[in-house]
């Protein structure tokens, strides 16, 4: 079968589709009109399709018919909500909805994954085992991917899945049509440090007076900082983020509290679990030694995204066989932002991977994804969906990696 030519001869409904999608971003787990295009879009295709309770995803099963079916269950998976965000690209079909963006490419993730479904459909007579089409939305914050699994998408076919794998497009830094990715840690885990301090105010002029939480909420801050670099190895990272910090109304006042919010990213399990141990009594005992109390919450986010050796190496090799040598990149190094299918690598081997849609000859120069001016080129929307197709395919034909 030649999928990356069936997947092109659909690129003009693909790119319909996911400008569509583009102009009614919804935000969140609750995505109502979003699962109702993405149902319409497969209507009519010999899948099994369920919906979530709990949210608006979609789950899609294909049976393979090849030697009576039966064989491994590999996923696919498509991430669909957008940001809070409020466009400014100048495109035609802009975002119609302010505050609202699809300026991460979830739009071409959906898109894309419609073409895989229809394209491994019309093929099915040549997959010996079943593939999962895991329409996902809450991927921005909200760990949709962890409750889908909680509904059951590893199981959906009646057997757990073996393998999984995802795609996402980029914006800027890779060029137009590259495909990227690594084995072992791709992506960084993410975690969250909330932090409350709690003093007595009082008059600005006589702090000896109050219980000023200002001065040790900001040492709390910088020892964050010393902590990463003096506690971790360079060569296994942890970045400490803080991202906001509250503190009082006016500059006369010395505020009853202040507090600050932290983002942490990590590459390992080890210096996740350390930097969880070591942050929290960091922030108690500072306050202690200013005799103040502390509220201090450190909840686990999302896992480092890890890519099985096994599973990188067939992507690889697949993109090369199929697009050519030049179109696929190692990257040196994981990258800082997270990712919730790190929830499905965590418990399936498979890979995830990065698909160039920058409209610009200098990737570098160009507005990154999140930005309100991120624009992502919709001619790969093709390549996605053959890809992810062949990635399907060739595990249930036997094909080996």
């Amino acid at each position: 079968m030649d999928l990356r030519q069936d997947a092109h001869e659909l690129s003009g409904d693909l790119v319909a589709l996911r400008r569509a999608l583009h102009q009614v971003p919804e935000l969140g787990l609750d995505l109502p009109r979003t699962q109702e295009t993405v149902l319409g879009a497969l209507d009519g295709l010999p899948l099994e399709i369920s919906t979530g309770t709990g949210l608006s995803s979609v789950t899609a099963v294909l049976r393979g018919t090849r030697d009576g079916g039966g064989g491994p269950v590999v996923l696919l998976r498509g991430d669909m909500d957008a940001l809070p965000v409020t466009e400014d690209t100048g495109a035609e079909f802009s975002s119609r909805h302010e505050g609202r963006m699809h300026a991460c490419g979830h739009d071409l993730h959906t898109a894309g994954l419609v073409g895989a479904a229809r394209l491994l459909s019309t093929h099915r007579d040549r997959l010996a085992g079943d593939v999962v089409f895991m329409f996902q939305p809450g991927e921005e914050g909200h760990d949709g991917a962890g409750r889908m699994i909680a509904e059951g998408v590893l199981e959906a076919a009646g057997r757990p899945v073996a393998e999984a794998y995802g795609l996402h497009v980029v914006s800027a830094m890779i060029p137009r049509g590259t495909f990227v990715s690594r084995p072992g840690p791709l992506m960084a885990a993410s975690d969250g440090l909330f932090v409350r301090v709690l003093g007595a105010g009082g008059h600005g002029s006589r702090p000896h007076a109050a219980l000023d939480p200002v001065p040790a909420a900001c040492e709390m801050v910088t020892a964050l900082q010393t902590m990463v670099t003096r506690r971790f190895s360079v060569f296994d990272p942890v970045v400490v983020t803080v991202g906001t910090f509250h503190a009082g109304t006016q500059r006369n006042i010395i505020p009853p509290e202040a507090r600050f919010e932290a983002t942490i990213r990590s590459f390992s399990r080890q210096a996740r679990e350390r930097v969880a141990e070591l942050a929290v009594p960091l922030c108690r005992d500072i306050a202690a030694a200013h005799g103040l109390e502390v509220e201090v919450r450190y909840e686990a986010e999302y896992p480092v995204t890890v890519n099985d050796p096994a599973g990188h190496e067939f992507v690889a090799e697949t993109v090369r066989e199929v697009f050519g040598e030049e179109r696929f990149a190692v990257a040196p190094d994981p990258v800082t932002g997270s990712e919730d299918f790190s929830r499905v690598l965590d418990r399936v081997p498979g890979a995830f991977v990065f698909l160039g849609a920058t409209f610009a000859d200098d990737p570098d120069s160009a507005p990154y994804n999140h930005s309100p001016q991120a624009s992502f080129d919709d001619s790969v929307l093709a390549d996605g969906a053959a890809l992810l197709a062949e990635l399907a395919a060739r595990r249930l034909q036997g094909v080996p990696a």
